[in-house]
């Protein structure tokens, strides 16, 4: 039998309760949380002990939406993320491009369109250092790709081609394409990405763990298993991870909803599930839908035009019908429903959809949620407690970076951007909170995010705090409680993933999944200043710094 005591600690109890006090842990479960006499008096024979000196002790975190593949991609390649220049991103890829010449096409992730004049890049750069074979980079958020001539060509886009429905091929002011490709244009590409080496992704979702593990998180919700715009189905890497012991997180893996399929897709969705059901860390319980874009895109769904191009109101990637449907079925199948919902029209149409589901299945139904909610109206917002839809909120995001001061809030007008990120609005009005870093669209620190969920001010060492985001906040009405941002990375993200009897609190018989920070943050100040300095999953440490 092991066991450890970790002592003299701060404990979060969930609920923005703490005591001071210890956690003590038999092979790997909670076995006894309280005053540290007792503890002692209890302890085994060689137990280990750890003296937290007064530092925070809590339950493991779990980051609800995150692309673990897609990130830990990134940090085997092109990492374009560490920094926030436009000539660094370019020595970079030179760089990464001399090292690899067996490569034939390149692929990376992380760059920030505002670094660019126009708030987008352009192959000709790429073609100054990279001009032999194709390069593939994927924006930051995901929604976009920035590619060179070669590119372009290899894949057979012509300079006519036409958008697709809910994406677009950047042109320049004499209709010539620039080389970024949105959302769903991205598609067009599908043909020369490379497939991914034997092996390639599992090493990824271990790149990926590791950093997750580093920075407390002990659960995540990966927010599109499937082939997609976002990359190749990673379900049987996670398989196979898992059977070789080497996943050390739990994982709620979030089953991508394949637009052009409909419901016809719904059988391998549950046979799916059933494969997944023979695991012990691993659920796929869960359908992922996009239902719109972003809003720096003009591809997210409005209810009213853009402000800076009348007549634009964006794209919902499924007929609302449609939606309403799809989500119906999946609900009485037993499955959750993660939605990707950006704009107010979005966000209405998949309450909508949940509306349906609940009156023809009942409302003891799915555990369905709606992540990012840039903008919500304001009719909407009690929708959320009356259907029992959590909010999944990206909290680092909301912050005033210039390129949301210069570019995105102009694109949304005065009225929408008082309900930017409407997050206390919500929590006031009853709704359930939930948090995701959409990793590798935004750091996957979750003490960051709590830092600028509960001050909307960026973290002080976020190399992509841009503008006033250091200083001025975006809508400090919208600033949430401390203890809840707490509970959004800790029990109540142990229930948005069905695991709250497995996980997410310290407490007598669940799994001990800890993580110990560097200081006591119960002040609810100190996120920006805390580091993690161990953090454990079923009471064996995963990470130590």
């Amino acid at each position: 039998m092991t066991s450890l005591h970790i002592m003299n600690a701060r404990l979060f109890l969930g609920d923005g309760r703490w005591q001071d006090g210890g956690v003590l842990v038999r092979d790997g479960v909670i076995a006894a949380v309280g005053v540290d006499d007792d503890l002692t008096a209890l302890r085994d024979p060689g137990t280990e002990v750890r003296d937290a000196g007064g530092a925070a002790l809590l339950p493991g975190f779990h980051d609800t939406h995150v692309h673990p593949p897609m990130a830990g991609s990134s940090l085997l390649g092109i990492d374009l993320m560490p920094v926030h220049d436009a000539d660094a991103y370019l020595r970079i890829i030179a760089d990464y491009a001399s090292a690899h010449p067996e490569l034939g096409t390149i692929v990376g992730v992380g760059w920030y369109g505002d670094v660019f004049d126009g708030g987008f890049p352009t192959r000709a750069l790429l073609d100054a250092v990279v001009g032999d074979r194709p390069v593939i980079l994927t924006s930051h958020d995901g929604h976009g790709v920035w590619v060179n001539t070669r590119a372009l060509e290899a894949a057979g886009i012509a300079p006519d081609i036409a958008d697709p429905s809910g994406g677009h091929f950047v042109r320049d002011e004499h209709g010539e394409l620039t080389g970024v490709l949105l959302d769903t244009a991205m598609q067009a590409l599908d043909a020369i990405l490379p497939e991914p080496a034997p092996g390639f992704l599992e090493e990824a979702i271990l790149a990926a763990q590791q950093r997750l593990h580093a920075v407390g998180v002990t659960t995540w919700h990966d927010a599109a298993v499937g082939k997609s715009e976002l990359g190749p189905d990673s379900l049987d890497a996670y398989l196979s991870l898992e059977s070789q012991g080497a996943l050390t997180a739990r994982v709620v893996l979030c089953q991508w909803w394949d637009r052009d399929r409909g419901l016809d897709q719904l059988a391998d969705l549950e046979a799916r599930r059933d494969r997944v059901a023979q695991t012990s860390r691993l659920v796929a319980s869960t359908v992922k839908i996009m239902q719109d874009g972003m809003i720096e895109n003009r591809t997210a769904a409005l209810l009213d035009d853009y402000t800076d191009q009348p007549g634009v109101r964006g794209d919902s990637f499924i007929p609302p019908e449609e939606l309403a449907t799809i989500v119906a079925e999946l609900d009485a199948r037993g499955f959750d429903v993660h939605l990707h919902a950006v704009g107010d029209r979005a966000v209405r149409e998949c309450l909508d959809a949940v509306a349906h589901a609940r009156s023809v299945n009942g409302p003891a139904g799915g555990r369905h949620q709606l992540a990012h909610l840039d903008v919500v109206d304001t009719a909407d917002v009690d929708r959320f407690a009356e259907l029992d839809v959590t909010v999944n909120a990206q909290l680092l995001w909301a912050r005033t970076d210039t390129e949301i001061v210069e570019r995105k809030l102009p694109m949304m007008g005065d009225d929408r951007a008082t309900r930017h990120f409407p997050f206390e609005t919500l929590r006031t009005r009853g709704a359930r909170i939930v948090a995701g870093s959409d990793w590798p669209v935004s750091d996957p620190n979750p003490l960051w995010a709590m830092h600028t969920g509960t001050t909307r001010l960026a973290p002080s060492t976020d190399p992509h705090a841009t503008g006033l985001a250091l200083t001025e906040p975006l809508l400090a009405s919208e600033a949430l409680p401390a203890a809840t941002v707490l509970d959004a990375y800790t029990g109540t993200a142990a229930w948005v993933g069905r695991l709250e009897a497995t996980t997410g609190r310290l407490e007598p018989g669940l799994a001990a999944d800890l993580v110990l920070l560097d200081r006591d943050i119960s002040d609810g100040r100190s996120f920006d200043a805390a580091r993690v300095t161990e953090t454990f999953v079923d009471g064996r440490s995963v990470y130590r710094a």
